[in-house]
């Protein structure tokens, strides 16, 4: 299980978490969703202390974390039991895709080049990349590059993926790709945490959706009743506002 308690960020003394309580279980898929500013890529990125928390606890299976108080040992392992991916994909651009994915394996992890580099081969081989290993990032395409840097995170086995609104940063024709590759990962089971504006992806694909605003989580509950019978009005009226326009019937 994963756990978040009491979990508060600030930037120049303005609180962009403020006091958040989640708990993930294992093979639980988790949808953030919320206005832009509302602190939803904070929160993944301090559960692996990309940002230092102001106050909080994390548990991240048998590890647990006084946010206030984490060494670099604390951080080190909170590192190891997740796994990040980023936007704008974060490649090396000097790093072939099977470098990329097999750089965190050899120094985060410790593994030797051949057995980081077999594992690498291993997840292109799972991201239909194959025929890419010795290719650049420069010579892929944004989707290829994003599914590159989902391949990172799938190598490290982390206890939770991380997902940081995966496909904002992709052409339009780009996108279907990687989400059927995260769909796959929610097939499988692969505990997930994924702020995204895919309200189909959230649909289809969530166990659970998770409603910020305002630094806050307003509501969360399962896609069924989240989408169709919200009980919050700031609820409703941002799913009115992302909806507009939309092929499926609205029932608030």
């Amino acid at each position: 299980m994963i756990k978040i308690a009491n979990l508060v960020k600030r930037f120049g003394g303005t609180p962009v978490l403020d006091n958040i309580d989640l708990a993930i279980e294992r093979g639980e898929i988790i949808v953030v969703i919320g206005p832009s500013g509302t602190g939803k890529s904070t929160l993944l990125r301090c559960l692996n202390f990309l940002e230092r928390p102001d106050a909080g606890q994390l548990t991240l299976g048998n590890l647990e974390i006084d946010v206030t108080r984490a060494s670099r040992a604390d951080i080190l392992s909170a590192r190891r039991r997740t796994a990040f991916v980023f936007q704008n994909y974060a490649l090396f651009a000097n790093k072939t895709a099977l470098e990329n994915i097999a750089e965190g394996l050899i120094v985060v992890n410790r593994w030797s080049k051949e057995k980081a580099h077999a594992r690498a081969r291993e997840i292109l081989e799972r991201i239909g990349l194959a025929d890419k290993a010795d290719a650049y990032p420069a010579s892929l395409s944004g989707g290829q590059q994003q599914r590159v840097g989902i391949g990172r995170a799938m190598a490290a086995q982390a206890e939770i993926i991380l997902f940081d609104e995966p496909t904002s940063s992709l052409d339009p024709e780009w996108v279907e790709e990687v989400l059927a590759l995260m769909k796959q990962l929610a097939a499988e089971r692969q505990t997930m945490l994924v702020v995204t504006h895919e309200m189909g992806f959230a649909r289809d694909v969530a166990d659970r959706v998770v409603f910020m605003e305002g630094g806050h989580i307003v509501e969360q509950g399962p896609p069924s009743r989240l989408f169709n019978a919200p009980e919050d009005p700031r609820t409703r009226d941002f799913l009115r506002k992302v909806l507009a326009g939309q092929p499926t019937p609205q029932a608030f």
